[in-house]
C-alpha cells in the first residue's frame, strides 16, 4: 500500500521551515555583531538596531497578514513573503553599511510577518480537526528551536566561515520554499474583501513597537527611564484606542470575536504568560553559564542545545499523550512541571555536576515543547473556518509580542536584581532570582488553564466525552 505523505502535511513541513527561518534570523546574529560591526566600521552596539527593527517589522505588520490572505490569496501573499524574505536576507549578506544593514532587515522583517502567519493559516484550512495536533507539532517546533540553535549557529559560521552567509544560506532554502509554495499551497481566498482598516493598522502597529522597543531599551545598561515610561505610557494609550476602535469598527483590522470561545483565550491569555517564560530561558541560559559558571560560548552553546534535544523528543509524544489524558489535565501538570523546570535554572551552580544540569535543561525541553504544542492546538480547536483567518492574525500577533516581551522581561529582572541589592554588575544570585520569576510567571500562565472543561478540544484531541480515546491513530 503506498505511504505517500498527505497533501496537508507536505504543507505543514514548508510553514515549519518558514517557522524555523523566520524565527533563526531574529537571534542568529547575536554572536556575529562584533565581526559585523567590524566590517561596517561601526561600534558592536550600533547594531543591535538590525536585530529590533526585524522584531518590530514582523510585530507590525502580522495584523496584516489576515488580510492580504483574503484580499489576494493565499498562494500569492505566501510565495511573494518567502521572495521578500529571500531577497532580504541576500541584502543583509552584501551591505557594506548599518543604515544599510538595518533597511534590508526590515524588508526580511516584512516578508516574515507575511511568511508564517498566512503559512499556519493554510495549515489550519486545509487540516481536519482530527489531524490537528500532529501539524501543529510540526510548525510550533521551530519556534522552540531557533532561538536555542540561532546564537551558537551563527557564532559556528562566523569564527569558520564568514557572517555573511548566515544570510546567505537562506537563498537556496528560499528558492526551494517559493517552488514547493506554488505546488502545494491552494490558492484560497476569504468569501469578503473587506476594505483595510487603516485607523487600526496605525493605532495597532505604534502600540505593539512601541511596547516592544521599550520593553527592550530598559533591560539595557543605565536606561533612561523618562524615554521608556512615555514611549510605554504612549504605546499603552495606542493599544487602548486600537482595541476601542477595532470593537467598532466595520471592518476591523483584527476581530475580537474568536474571543468568545475559551480555548482560544487560554491559548491568548494564558499562553501570554507561558510564552514570556519560555522566552527569557534562551536568554538568560546563556548568560548563565557565561557569566555565572564562567564557561566559553562554546560550552554554553552545548549545554544550551540540551534544551532543544528535549524539545524535539517530545514532538512524537505530545500527541498521543493528550490523546489519552485530554488538553485540561496535561496543560495542567504539565503547567506545572514547566514552572518547577524554570525555577530550578535558578539553582543550577557550577558546583552543581554537569549530569544533573544536562537533565534539568533536557526536562525542562520536553514539558515546554508539550505545553507549547497543546496551547497551539487547544487555541484552534472550536474556531470555525470562516473565523479562522480572523483568529490567526490575533495570536500571531500576541505569539510575536509575548516572545519579544520575554526577552526583556528576561533582561530586567537580571537588571532589577543587581539594583535591588545594590550592585553595579549582574552575578549569579541575580540569575536565581530571574529564573525564580519566570518559573512565576510560568505559573500564572497555566492557573488560566484551570478554567477549562474537562471536554476542551475534544475533537482535536481524539478523547471523546466519556473521557476514553476514541480509537484514531494519535501518530
Amino acid at each position: 500500500m503506498s505511504k505517500t505523505i498527505p497533501r496537508p502535511l507536505l504543507i505543514a513541513f514548508l510553514v515549519a521551515g518558514a517557522f524555523f527561518m523566520e524565527n533563526l534570523d531574529g537571534t542568529v546574529i547575536a554572536t556575529a555583531l562584533p565581526q559585523m560591526a567590524a566590517s561596517f566600521g561601526v561600534q558592536a552596539v550600533a547594531l543591535n538596531i538590525g536585530m529590533t527593527a526585524y522584531l518590530l517589522t514582523i510585530a507590525v505588520c502580522i495584523p496584516v497578514s489576515g488580510w492580504m490572505a483574503d484580499r489576494f490569496g493565499a498562494r500569492k501573499v505566501f510565495t511573494a513573503a518567502i521572495v521578500t524574505f529571500t531577497l532580504a536576507s541576500m541584502f543583509c549578506g552584501l551591505v557594506n553599511g548599518a543604515g544599510m544593514f538595518t533597511a534590508a532587515r526590515v524588508l526580511q522583517g516584512l516578508g516574515g510577518a507575511m511568511m508564517v502567519p498566512v503559512g499556519r493559516l493554510v495549515v489550519l484550512r486545509t487540516t481536519e480537526k482530527r489531524d490537528l495536533m500532529r501539524a501543529i507539532n510540526y510548525i510550533t517546533w521551530p519556534g522552540l528551536a531557533a532561538p536555542v540553535i540561532g546564537p551558537p549557529l551563527g557564532g559556528f559560521i562566523t569564527q569558520y566561515f564568514s557572517w555573511r552567509w548566515i544570510f546567505f544560506l537562506n537563498i537556496p532554502l528560499g528558492v526551494l520554499g517559493v517552488f514547493l509554495a506554488l505546488r502545494l499551497i491552494p490558492d484560497a481566498r476569504g468569501g469578503k474583501h473587506a476594505p483595510f482598516d487603516v485607523i487600526g493598522f496605525v493605532l495597532c502597529g505604534f502600540a505593539c513597537a512601541g511596547l516592544l522597543y521599550s520593553l527592550d531599551i530598559a533591560g539595557r545598561d543605565r536606561a533612561p527611564w523618562r524615554e521608556i515610561a512615555g514611549l510605554g505610557s504612549s504605546a499603552s494609550i495606542a493599544g487602548v484606542l486600537a482595541i476601542w476602535h477595532m470593537r467598532r469598527a466595520t471592518h476591523p483590522l483584527l476581530d475580537f470575536s474568536a474571543l468568545a470561545y475559551k480555548t482560544f483565550t487560554v491559548n491568548v491569555f494564558g499562553g501570554s504568560f507561558f510564552r514570556i517564560a519560555i522566552g527569557a530561558t534562551p536568554f538568560l541560559l546563556p548568560l548563565l553559564f557565561q557569566t555565572g559558571f564562567g564557561l566559553d560560548p562554546f560550552h554554553s552553546g552545548l549545554l544550551v542545545l540540551v534544551v532543544f534535544a528535549g524539545n524535539l523528543s517530545m514532538k512524537t509524544a505530545t500527541t498521543p499523550v493528550i490523546g489519552r489524558f485530554g488538553f485540561k489535565p496535561v496543560l495542567v501538570c504539565n503547567g506545572i512541571l514547566v514552572a518547577l523546570l524554570i525555577g530550578a535554572c535558578g539553582l543550577l551552580t557550577p558546583a552543581t555536576p554537569t549530569i544533573l544540569v544536562v537533565i534539568v535543561l533536557f526536562l525542562g525541553g520536553l514539558s515546554r515543547s508539550m505545553q507549547f504544542s497543546a496551547l497551539t492546538a487547544l487555541g484552534f480547536a472550536d474556531i470555525p473556518q470562516e473565523r479562522m483567518s480572523s483568529a490567526n492574525a490575533l495570536s500571531s500577533m500576541v505569539f510575536q509580542l509575548t516572545a519579544g516581551f520575554g526577552i526583556a522581561v528576561g533582561a530586567m529582572s537580571l537588571r532589577g536584581s543587581a539594583t535591588f541589592a545594590g550592585r553595579a554588575d549582574i552575578g549569579l544570585s541575580d540569575f536565581h532570582n530571574a529564573f525564580a520569576l519566570m518559573g512565576l510567571v510560568a505559573l500564572a500562565g497555566m492557573l488560566d488553564c484551570l478554567g477549562l472543561k474537562r471536554d476542551a478540544g475534544a475533537e482535536v484531541s481524539g478523547r471523546g466525552l466519556d473521557g476514553q480515546a476514541t480509537g484514531r491513530r494519535a501518530s
